[in-house]
């Protein structure tokens, strides 16, 4: 134990490096500062990782209020510094036109001063966290990219500044027009670049906290208890278990429990994706923050605060966020190798330049290591990737693939199975007509008329669809007298002097509908789902018809006209039109596809075997999603979840990689990395090729940059001196640095360009 840090493992403290010992009262705490990357480390308050110097966030789901005060100062030195950079940068960098490079106010002393004062603030001001994560990083001996920057900025800046203040200790070979070459824009520029990395990352960081507020917003801010004949009002915080709570039409349940008296149907699609109300009456259970409908009830609180399911998926959400390693990883690996190899050398070339060279030896051997540590500066380093995710990303919006984190865009490309959910992501997402039935001698468009003139005084999603489809029908809708309503059961009403009813076989039949066979073994048609029970109005084919459709998961609707038999209507939410093609082009590039639904067996079963999907897993809910998603991750797959819904949201945030559909819920698109515009699974596939395309580019990039190293730094020690007597002034390394810096972001254009359909 160290105060202030804390791991789940035997170690050493990365501040001090003494050996942790455990704390007993830490055991169980809920609220401490870790680190995205390196979850072991653990901090009372906040502050900066000490391994890689990421921002440490609070391990509770519930984001912190002061969030975006990082952000907001962040970017605030952005501005600042990027107003002074652009005229440092452009004087700077006015010598490379011809027609300017004798002009005094390019290359004189005011210049020269003029980049110095400008630049100061940027480097001294602007840069300071990142010089602070760099000497923490030597200190603990966790190298990393902060360490590459503090150095090379630092180099650049302090070579500059003695050339300004102290020019006598560089030898005369070293000037260029009676000066020496300062370096006051490469400092500047890199403060700038970083600084825009850090403020991007932090946008992304607190874009997914926008989804944990989301979730904590579908909780209602207030319960009306039932207590003494009354109702009150009273805040959620003040609910008890036990509590009697009332749950008018249109309310949001406040917390979990069960009903007690009333009944409704109740939309539940935050918790199962389901577009289809759930019917419930005394002895249900219901669930905090989902919608209540048409009907009122009362209901006795169980789960309360932290305990519903609702917080669960908040948890979940949250612990999933904070599991997602950032892309620049990659380069805090490669830099703890870099890092020391580049200082190495440094060092080697000032001892070996003190001792062997020429006069005057302290001079020649502090410029040519001052040269090492310019021309090994992390521009191009630091360009290869946020220049390729930068046109990237740009590409994707184009082909209405919006990445909002660069991490997912990395990951995706060594994706190998993918999960999809299955309401509004593989389906439509909203009940539709798929068959109209009428009896015998009745016509369908005439039944489904009736019904939709009925429904259309109706607020239940199947009535919503009945009146759609009679409208896509150019059906005309009759205005009906006496309607009625019986929650649970179905409707009713006179249309045009004829009593009908549209709903279950319970509710028709309770209303006297004639034609009720009790016996229906007797017309030698096999018991389905609907019931022993069926419509003698209806002949056996039909009945079966009407069966068959409820096996494999249709919602079917009967209709009776003055008392009789008239029809029924199937509904059910239809797969998307792309569906297929899209899972074709999936295959094809070597995904195995698994689907999680928290819908009914026989309907998951259907769209898995129409549309060739490998695995399928019907009721799923929240949490399991989210433990699916950990099982398959263990074996050591990359996953992805494709999802639309609040009950998406903590398996999304789970998986190396969420893709949320642009047509769902806001809560969905905040907790991926990636959402798809139009909702479209062809996006997926797109993704997919951008991120692969992108990865490569980052990799040539990559290699722009070691190589430009690996040739420049030998040539910056001196090596060819003793043989041609040539030296790389600061100038040329400068230059060199300038040049790696152009290629990488030319060649990162070059993804403008990149084809993504197949």
């Amino acid at each position: 134990m160290c105060p202030g840090v804390e791991s789940d493992v035997p170690g050493d403290c990365p501040k001090c490096g003494m050996a942790l010992e455990p704390n007993p009262a830490w055991q169980g705490a809920a609220d401490f500062y870790t680190c995205p990357m390196h979850p072991e480390v653990r901090q009372a308050g906040p502050g900066d990782c000490p391994k890689c110097g990421m921002p440490l966030e609070l391990r509770t789901a519930e984001p912190a209020a002061d969030e975006g005060g990082e952000l907001r100062g962040m970017t605030r030195r952005l501005l600042v510094c990027a107003v002074l950079t652009l005229p440092v940068f452009i004087v700077a960098m006015a010598h490379l036109v011809p027609a300017l490079a004798e002009r005094s106010w390019v290359t004189g002393t005011v210049s020269r001063w003029m980049q110095f004062a400008l630049s100061a603030p940027v480097v001294l001001w602007g840069g300071l966290p990142f010089f602070v994560r760099g000497w923490r990083s030597v200190i603990t001996r966790n190298f990393n990219m902060w360490t590459l920057v503090a150095t090379g900025v630092g180099a650049a800046f302090i070579a500059s500044a003695a050339a300004m203040l102290v020019p006598g200790i560089f030898p005369h070979t070293m000037q260029h027009g009676g000066h020496v070459p300062v370096y006051f824009e490469a400092a500047a520029v890199i403060i700038v670049l970083v600084q825009l990395g850090q403020v991007l990352e932090m946008r992304a960081r607190n874009q997914t906290g926008g989804a944990i507020r989301a979730l904590l917003d579908l909780a209602p801010p207030v319960a009306r208890r039932v207590r003494d004949g009354a109702d009150t009002e009273i805040p959620l915080a003040e609910v008890a278990v036990g509590d009697l709570l009332r749950v008018r039409p249109g309310d949001k349940v406040p917390v979990d429990g069960i009903v007690e008296e009333g009944r409704s149907s109740v939309d539940e699609s935050m918790i199962t994706g389901e577009s289809l109300p759930v019917e419930k009456q005394k002895g249900d259970h219901v669930t905090g923050g989902t919608v209540n409908g048409s009907g009122g009830f009362v209901m006795r609180a169980e789960r309360i605060g932290r305990d519903t399911l609702l917080a669960q998926i908040v948890r979940l959400t949250g612990e999933a966020r904070r599991s997602r390693a950032p892309i620049q990883a990659l380069a805090d690996k490669v830099s703890a190798v870099f890092v020391p190899v580049v200082f190495a050398a440094a060092v080697i070339t000032f001892v070996v330049w003190l001792w062997f060279g020429p006069e005057p030896r302290l001079a020649h051997a502090l410029v040519n290591a001052v040269s090492v540590l310019i021309i090994a500066c992390p521009c191009a380093l630091g360009l290869a990737t946020p220049m390729s995710i930068m046109v990237g990303v740009g590409r994707g919006a184009q082909a209405g693939v919006l990445v909002k984190d660069a991490a997912a865009l990395e990951t995706l490309e060594h994706v190998t199975v993918l999960i999809v959910d299955k309401t509004g992501t593989l389906t439509e997402g909203k009940p539709a007509v798929l068959e109209v039935i009428a009896a015998d001698g009745a016509n369908a468009d005439d039944l489904l008329a009736c019904a939709a003139s009925v429904e259309q005084s109706s607020e239940h999603p199947l009535a919503a669809a009945i009146v759609a489809a009679a409208k896509a029908r150019n059906l005309p809708l009759t205005t009906v007298t006496a309607f009625a309503s019986e929650t649970g059961g179905g409707v009713s009403a006179s249309v045009g002097g004829r009593a009908v009813l549209v709903g279950k076989i319970a509710f028709l039949e309770s209303k006297g509908v004639s034609g009720f066979d009790a016996a229906l073994d007797a017309k030698n048609v096999a018991p389905t789902i609907l019931s022993a029970r069926g419509l003698a109005g209806f002949d056996a084919a039909i009945v079966a018809k009407a069966g068959a459709l409820e096996e494999v998961g249709r919602t079917v609707v009967f209709v009776a006209v003055d008392g009789r038999a008239a029809g029924f209507v199937a509904i059910a939410d239809p797969i998307k039109e792309s569906a297929a093609g899209a899972i074709a082009e999936l295959r094809a590039l070597g995904l195995k596809l698994h689907m999680l639904t928290g819908d009914n067996a026989r309907t998951a079963a259907v769209v898995a075997r129409k549309l060739g999907i490998d695995s399928f897993e019907a009721g799923a809910t929240p949490a399991s999603k989210v433990a699916r998603v950990n099982a398959l991750r263990k074996t050591g797959g990359t996953v992805v979840m494709a999802g639309d819904g609040i009950n998406d949201a903590p398996a999304l945030a789970a998986a190396s990689v969420g893709i949320a559909m642009g047509t769902g819920t806001d809560v969905a698109m905040l907790s991926a990395g990636i959402t798809l515009v139009k909702g479209d699974l062809r996006g997926i596939a797109r993704a997919i090729r951008l991120s692969r395309a992108t990865l490569r580019n980052i990799r040539q990039n990559l290699f722009f940059a070691f190589l430009y190293n690996a040739v420049g730094v030998p040539l910056a020690a001196g090596v060819l001196y003793p043989v041609f007597g040539w030296l790389l002034s600061p100038m040329i390394a400068g230059a060199a640095m300038s040049f790696s810096s152009v290629s990488v972001v030319a060649n990162a254009l070059r993804l403008r360009h990149t084809r993504l359909d197949a």
